[in-house]
């Protein structure tokens, strides 16, 4: 003990060799040195500048099996580098160093080798390798691939193979090669070579989708100076593109780059972000000059579109672009949709001054309904249908008005609308949607009001208000607009309508039912009688002659107003007709001359009125 104890005390001479190394570290450098030399091996057969063979063929030419021990020798010779410059390497520094040299020539040798075939793997696969096929194979992946990591690649490709297509197949283990190259190719320091490949690759992959979808890369001031026939068909076009574009084109890129960079998640999103981040923001902000083009009503509409389907894509927008990298994307996005939301409630409210500025004098013939009046509620109709979108473009904004709209504007019976004051109180989105259209047609009703003033006749008012109120009613009873105001409010407002036209029929045919004697049935003699059918002739030729050009627009009222003439008229006239040709029955011929109409004459004459389309049925005479 005291012999061990003092050599251990002893310090070597100067001269003396270095301790000898252990037989475990020159077992490992040994087997190191075999990576080395193993590698050396197969990174020479596949060295194209030294073979021509290598020079003009795939690593993966005859499957993967030999690409397979390529890349394990690859990994080995990574393991070999990292051994020799670790302190468990106790080789002498100059052996050491020239095992390193050695390696590093043979790496990057390989790395030459894997970026070539890293970059023809993308090449080659192109049509494979689209969003489409991406999203498929990798879904087959999921549920297809053996967890198992003693199974091969082309076990796995076998494996996927019995539930997806051949297209499929060929993009699964396309991408399953990307991925074994990149793994090899980071973890060897090589990241940078690999994802510049990928990177100039698939961003012309991603552009060239674009441009296939119809996508026209356009400036703001572009956009802005087309005319709108132009720009409706490339908003046309752009609708159509979107959904495939966020939830294949960027989506599938999205996933590719996850797959193939699944061993390092910042260089896949980095990927990412520079592939899709200019063309994403380009495509999503396409909107935001149309937005800002110079407003019209009819732009409305396109205005719409565009907000539902960046609405609709928001979900996607989100998912596919979540890193903070792309949150420019996510940026333009949302500054495209309140680009929209702002020009749609501009919009709205031009055409709403558009109405109240209506200034035309000129009186619609007959009474029919007025071209401002089809206008409007032609627009309603259609903007009905973009309720959820107004719900939420004006979810802050209520409408501000003097005073609550009436009751009467409302269905009462359904979930009725709030009125403005408390929509701004929780009376909810489609109550408030429901308050601006009954504002809306509110305004409109105004003013044909006031258009109604310009006739002369007061009978023909009314009837031009009972057309163009019967025209608004039906127009919401065939739309989603019967949804918004209420069956209760188109019910009440066909019974104003209704309340028109009886009044027409009050004037226009009164002085008609007071030249039928009050007592139809009295007795009378000849003069008398030949007087008062005098009298009722006048009074109803004068009716008709007025009334020529007058016109019930709705079938259904006209029937009405027809049956409702005829029952003020008729029974009178037909006692007081039957009393005036027994009072003239021994007039002779000159009582044909006043006793003109018959009751069913009269009849035919009225039902002959009202309808400019209608059949005019001859009058004749009388016989006594």
């Amino acid at each position: 003990m005291r012999l061990f104890s003092h050599a251990g005390r002893r310090r070597p001479h100067p001269t003396s060799p270095p301790p000898p190394t252990s037989p475990r570290q020159s077992l490992s450098a040994t087997l190191m040195e075999d990576n080395i030399a193993s590698a050396e091996a197969m990174i020479s057969r596949w060295d194209a500048d030294a073979n021509t063979f290598a020079k003009v063929t795939s690593l993966f030419h005859a499957g993967r099996a030999e690409a397979r021990e390529f890349l394990h020798a690859v990994s080995n010779l990574q393991r070999a580098m990292v051994f020799f410059v670790s302190g468990d390497c106790a080789a002498p520094a100059a052996a050491r160093s020239a095992a390193l040299v050695r390696a590093q020539t043979l790496m990057q040798t390989a790395m030459r080798r894997l970026e070539h075939e890293f970059h023809q793997i993308l090449c080659a696969n192109r049509d494979r390798l689209d969003p489409e096929s991406v999203s498929s194979s990798t879904r087959a992946r999921s549920s297809a691939f053996s967890d198992d990591t003693e199974n091969s690649d082309d076990d796995e490709i076998r494996a996927a193979g019995a539930t997806i297509g051949e297209v499929e197949q060929a993009s699964a283990g396309a991408m399953a090669d990307l991925r074994a190259i990149a793994e090899v190719m980071i973890a060897a320091g090589y990241g940078k070579e690999c994802v510049r490949i990928y990177k100039t690759l698939r961003k012309s992959i991603v552009d060239e989708g674009l441009y296939r979808l119809g996508f026209e890369r356009l400036s703001q001031s572009q956009v802005q100076k087309l005319d709108w026939e132009v720009l409706e068909l490339k908003i046309r076009s752009w609708l159509g593109a979107a959904p495939v574009a966020l939830r294949t084109l960027f989506s599938g890129e999205r996933i590719l780059c996850d797959y193939v960079f699944a061993g390092s998640d910042p260089i896949g999103e980095s990927c990412f972000a520079d592939i899709t981040r200019d063309a994403a923001t380009l495509f999503l902000g396409f909107p935001e000059p149309v937005a800002k083009t110079k407003r019209s009503p009819e732009k409305l509409f396109r205005i719409l579109d565009l907000y539902d389907a960046m609405s609709d894509l928001w979900p996607e927008i989100e998912a596919v672009f979540c890193f903070e990298s792309t949150a420019a994307v996510r940026s333009q996005a949302l500054a495209s949709l309140l680009k929209l939301a702002e020009a749609a409630r501009a919009t709205l409210a031009d055409f709403e001054a558009a109405i109240q500025k209506d200034n035309s004098k000129s009186p619609v013939p007959g009474g029919a309904v007025h071209p401002l009046t089809r206008y409007v509620m032609n627009y309603l109709v259609f903007l009905a249908d973009y309720e959820a979108s107004l719900a939420d473009i004006y979810a802050d904004f209520p409408l501000q008005i003097p005073t609550p709209l009436p009751e009467s504007f409302f269905d009462s019976a359904s979930s009725t609308p709030a009125s403005p004051s408390s929509t701004s109180d929780g009376g909810g989105a489609a109550s408030a949607i429901s308050v601006r259209f009954a504002w809306l047609v509110l305004v409109l009703l105004c003013k044909l009001d006031g258009k109604a003033e310009v006739y002369r006749e007061v009978a023909l008012s009314y009837l031009f208000l009972s057309n163009n109120l019967q025209y608004i009613v039906n127009k919401v009873r065939e739309s989603r607009l019967r949804f918004l105001l209420g069956e209760d409010w188109a019910a009440k407002h066909a019974a104003k309508a209704r309340h028109y036209a009886s009044n027409y029929e009050r004037l226009g045919w009164a002085k008609v039912a007071a030249a039928t004697p009050a007592d139809p049935a009295a007795e009378m003699d000849a003069g008398e009688a030949w007087e008062k059918m005098k009298g009722f002739n006048q009074a109803f030729e004068a009716a008709c002659q007025s009334q020529a050009d007058w016109v019930v627009a709705d079938e259904v009222m006209r029937q009405e107003v027809w049956a409702s003439v005829a029952s003020m008229i008729l029974p009178a006239y037909r006692v007081f007709y039957e009393r005036c040709r027994a009072a003239l029955r021994d007039s002779g011929p000159a009582a044909a001359a006043v006793v003109r109409f018959s009751p069913e004459d009269v009849r035919n004459r009225v039902y002959g009125l009202l309808d400019s389309g209608s059949f005019k049925t001859p009058l004749r005479s009388a016989s006594v």
